[in-house]
């Protein structure tokens, strides 16, 4: 980069006034300490992309207002619940109905799973996968790998619970 726009330097002279941006716009010093990080790994990803060195500073304000704005949208779309706070959502399944499964059930429900959630939910849990080698091998977006692990166990367990709470026949008995 040119000079004066080497990486280090850029951190250096503009971490603490995009930090504080970042602060007042998330009021949480996590958030604001991993948005004025993210914004430097864009910088340090496509930083080498701006033609006037003169704007390097609207650059990265303008980079990290649209990654908080990016993540608004997401956790809009994606909202983080408390497990306690959605409870009455999840299917419930006791110990001892987890007792009474076995692999071949477990793999038969997968079968009735939506199709596009079948193959991230078996290279995850049956091959053990990482969510990167998944991506490459579906050639989706590691977050829509995530999405669809989450969306299918979500069915995985649905499924299996209907199973469990079925009133089990009792085989014909011929005398």
């Amino acid at each position: 980069m040119a000079d004066g726009l080497d990486f280090e330097n850029v951190v250096a002279r503009y971490y603490e006034p995009l930090y504080q941006f970042a602060f007042s716009l998330t009021r949480a010093e996590a958030d604001a300490c991993d948005l004025t990080q993210q914004t430097f790994y864009v910088w340090a990803t496509k930083g080498h992309q701006l033609r006037d060195p003169a704007k390097v500073k609207t650059w990265l304000f303008t980079t990290l207002h649209r990654q908080f704005l990016e993540s608004r949208r997401r956790l809009s779309r994606f909202p983080h619940n408390e497990l306690d706070a959605v409870s009455h959502e999840l299917p419930v399944i006791t110990p001892q109905m987890a007792n009474q499964l076995d692999s071949t059930h477990v793999l038969q429900a997968l079968q009735q799973v939506d199709e596009v959630y079948q193959a991230p939910v078996a290279l995850f849990y049956l091959e053990d996968c990482s969510y990167k080698e998944i991506a490459e091998i579906l050639e989706v977006p590691m977050g829509t790998v995530k999405s669809r692990i989450s969306r299918g166990i979500g069915q995985l367990q649905t499924l299996l619970a209907d199973e469990l709470s079925a009133p089990r026949r009792k085989p014909d008995v011929k005398s």
